[in-house]
Protein backbone atom coordinates (compact mmCIF):
# COMPACT_ATOMS: atom_id res chain seq x y z
CA UNK A 1 0.00 0.00 0.00
CA UNK A 2 1.34 3.70 -1.01
CA UNK A 3 -0.80 5.34 1.67
CA UNK A 4 1.18 8.38 3.37
CA UNK A 5 0.08 7.98 6.93
CA UNK A 6 -0.38 4.90 8.59
CA UNK A 7 -3.97 2.92 9.32
CA UNK A 8 -6.20 3.29 12.00
CA UNK A 9 -5.75 0.54 13.72
CA UNK A 10 -10.01 -0.79 12.97
CA UNK A 11 -9.68 0.02 9.29
CA UNK A 12 -8.38 -2.67 7.04
CA UNK A 13 -6.99 -2.14 3.97
CA UNK A 14 -8.83 -2.31 0.47
CA UNK A 15 -8.85 -6.02 -1.31
CA UNK A 16 -9.15 -5.76 -5.29
CA UNK A 17 -12.24 -7.74 -6.83
CA UNK A 18 -12.48 -8.66 -10.36
CA UNK A 19 -15.69 -7.36 -11.99
CA UNK A 20 -17.46 -10.85 -12.00
CA UNK A 21 -17.02 -10.56 -8.01
CA UNK A 22 -18.18 -7.41 -7.85
CA UNK A 23 -21.16 -8.40 -9.51
CA UNK A 24 -21.43 -10.90 -6.96
CA UNK A 25 -20.78 -9.40 -3.72
CA UNK A 26 -23.23 -6.56 -4.96
CA UNK A 27 -25.89 -8.82 -5.67
CA UNK A 28 -25.22 -10.21 -1.77
CA UNK A 29 -25.38 -6.80 -0.23
CA UNK A 30 -28.34 -5.69 -2.40
CA UNK A 31 -30.74 -8.89 -1.08
CA UNK A 32 -29.43 -7.90 2.63
CA UNK A 33 -30.20 -4.48 1.89
CA UNK A 34 -33.75 -5.66 0.77
CA UNK A 35 -34.07 -7.20 3.59
CA UNK A 36 -33.30 -5.23 6.23
CA UNK A 37 -34.80 -1.85 4.77
CA UNK A 38 -38.17 -3.32 3.80
CA UNK A 39 -40.53 -0.50 3.22
CA UNK A 40 -38.15 1.49 5.89
CA UNK A 41 -39.32 5.18 4.55
CA UNK A 42 -36.73 7.08 7.16
CA UNK A 43 -33.82 8.14 5.05
CA UNK A 44 -31.27 8.28 7.65
CA UNK A 45 -31.96 4.68 8.51
CA UNK A 46 -31.79 3.65 4.45
CA UNK A 47 -28.24 5.89 4.44
CA UNK A 48 -26.65 3.95 8.06
CA UNK A 49 -28.27 0.38 6.99
CA UNK A 50 -26.36 0.74 3.23
CA UNK A 51 -23.23 1.83 4.64
CA UNK A 52 -23.11 -0.94 7.06
CA UNK A 53 -23.77 -3.66 4.66
CA UNK A 54 -21.75 -2.30 1.18
CA UNK A 55 -18.92 -1.79 4.09
CA UNK A 56 -19.39 -5.59 5.22
CA UNK A 57 -20.04 -7.14 1.78
CA UNK A 58 -17.20 -5.37 -0.40
CA UNK A 59 -13.62 -5.55 0.66
CA UNK A 60 -12.02 -2.56 -1.07
CA UNK A 61 -14.64 0.07 0.28
CA UNK A 62 -12.47 1.61 2.86
CA UNK A 63 -14.67 4.37 3.73
CA UNK A 64 -18.40 4.62 2.97
CA UNK A 65 -20.76 7.31 3.61
CA UNK A 66 -23.24 10.17 2.60
CA UNK A 67 -22.85 14.07 2.11
CA UNK A 68 -26.54 15.69 2.62
CA UNK A 69 -27.29 19.02 1.03
CA UNK A 70 -27.88 21.61 3.70
CA UNK A 71 -29.11 25.01 2.90
CA UNK A 72 -29.01 25.66 -1.28
CA UNK A 73 -25.20 25.00 -1.85
CA UNK A 74 -23.89 22.71 0.75
CA UNK A 75 -23.12 19.24 1.83
CA UNK A 76 -22.88 18.14 5.64
CA UNK A 77 -21.10 14.65 6.51
CA UNK A 78 -23.90 12.30 7.07
CA UNK A 79 -24.15 9.11 8.26
CA UNK A 80 -20.47 7.01 6.88
CA UNK A 81 -18.34 4.50 8.48
CA UNK A 82 -14.55 4.57 7.90
CA UNK A 83 -11.67 7.45 9.03
CA UNK A 84 -13.76 11.32 10.06
CA UNK A 85 -14.94 12.54 6.71
CA UNK A 86 -14.59 16.17 6.05
CA UNK A 87 -17.76 17.88 7.75
CA UNK A 88 -18.66 20.47 5.41
CA UNK A 89 -18.18 20.40 1.76
CA UNK A 90 -19.38 23.55 -0.88
CA UNK A 91 -21.00 22.40 -3.88
CA UNK A 92 -18.25 22.36 -6.70
CA UNK A 93 -15.19 21.54 -4.75
CA UNK A 94 -14.16 18.65 -4.57
CA UNK A 95 -15.27 15.52 -5.84
CA UNK A 96 -18.11 15.32 -3.86
CA UNK A 97 -19.09 18.79 -4.09
CA UNK A 98 -19.27 18.65 -7.48
CA UNK A 99 -21.15 15.76 -8.06
CA UNK A 100 -23.82 17.92 -6.36
CA UNK A 101 -23.37 20.46 -8.53
CA UNK A 102 -23.81 18.75 -12.03
CA UNK A 103 -25.85 15.57 -10.36
CA UNK A 104 -23.03 13.36 -12.28
CA UNK A 105 -21.40 10.06 -10.89
CA UNK A 106 -18.16 10.92 -10.59
CA UNK A 107 -15.21 8.06 -10.62
CA UNK A 108 -11.65 9.15 -9.57
CA UNK A 109 -8.29 6.42 -10.68
CA UNK A 110 -6.03 7.98 -8.29
CA UNK A 111 -7.16 11.05 -5.80
CA UNK A 112 -3.93 11.88 -4.98
CA UNK A 113 -3.35 12.99 -9.10
CA UNK A 114 -5.80 16.14 -8.39
CA UNK A 115 -5.33 19.42 -7.25
CA UNK A 116 -6.27 19.17 -3.73
CA UNK A 117 -8.52 21.67 -2.39
CA UNK A 118 -10.19 22.20 -5.31
CA UNK A 119 -10.41 19.21 -7.62
CA UNK A 120 -10.44 16.48 -4.30
CA UNK A 121 -10.66 17.16 -0.68
CA UNK A 122 -8.37 15.19 1.12
CA UNK A 123 -9.90 13.66 4.76
CA UNK A 124 -7.48 10.93 4.54
CA UNK A 125 -4.71 10.46 2.99
CA UNK A 126 -4.81 6.34 2.96
CA UNK A 127 -7.86 7.23 0.22
CA UNK A 128 -6.16 6.58 -3.16
CA UNK A 129 -9.71 6.29 -5.37
CA UNK A 130 -13.03 6.97 -5.07
CA UNK A 131 -16.53 6.92 -6.75
CA UNK A 132 -19.43 9.43 -6.10
CA UNK A 133 -22.70 9.36 -6.59
CA UNK A 134 -25.56 11.83 -6.86
CA UNK A 135 -28.55 10.83 -4.44
CA UNK A 136 -32.41 11.56 -5.36
CA UNK A 137 -35.55 11.68 -4.46
CA UNK A 138 -38.40 10.35 -5.85
CA UNK A 139 -39.22 13.76 -6.58
CA UNK A 140 -35.93 14.39 -8.37
CA UNK A 141 -34.50 16.24 -5.31
CA UNK A 142 -31.16 15.86 -4.28
CA UNK A 143 -30.78 14.42 -0.73
CA UNK A 144 -26.81 14.72 -1.38
CA UNK A 145 -24.14 12.19 -2.15
CA UNK A 146 -22.99 8.75 -1.86
CA UNK A 147 -19.42 8.85 -1.13
CA UNK A 148 -16.93 5.52 -1.41
CA UNK A 149 -13.07 5.64 -1.35
CA UNK A 150 -10.44 2.73 -1.30
CA UNK A 151 -7.15 2.40 -0.62
CA UNK A 152 -6.10 1.24 -3.63
CA UNK A 153 -5.87 2.94 -7.31
CA UNK A 154 -8.52 2.41 -10.02
CA UNK A 155 -10.95 0.35 -8.05
CA UNK A 156 -13.93 1.61 -9.34
CA UNK A 157 -15.49 1.13 -12.73
CA UNK A 158 -18.40 0.68 -14.19
CA UNK A 159 -19.75 -2.37 -12.58
CA UNK A 160 -19.89 -0.39 -9.32
CA UNK A 161 -21.20 3.08 -11.19
CA UNK A 162 -24.18 0.74 -12.40
CA UNK A 163 -24.50 -1.45 -9.30
CA UNK A 164 -24.76 1.73 -7.17
CA UNK A 165 -26.96 3.89 -9.20
CA UNK A 166 -29.19 1.03 -9.65
CA UNK A 167 -29.20 0.30 -5.77
CA UNK A 168 -29.66 4.60 -4.77
CA UNK A 169 -32.66 4.83 -7.16
CA UNK A 170 -34.05 1.37 -6.06
CA UNK A 171 -34.04 3.01 -2.23
CA UNK A 172 -34.55 6.31 -2.79
CA UNK A 173 -36.27 6.85 -5.77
Amino acid sequence: MSATAEMPYFIKPSRPLSPDQKRVVYAEARQAIRGVLGDEADEQVKMVTINCLLKTHIPYYYWVGFYVVRGEDQLVVGPYQGTLGCLYIPFGRGVCGTVAATGKTMIVDDTHALVQGKEHIACDPNSRSEIVLPVRRKDGSLIGVFDVDSTLEGSFDEVDERELEELLEEVFG
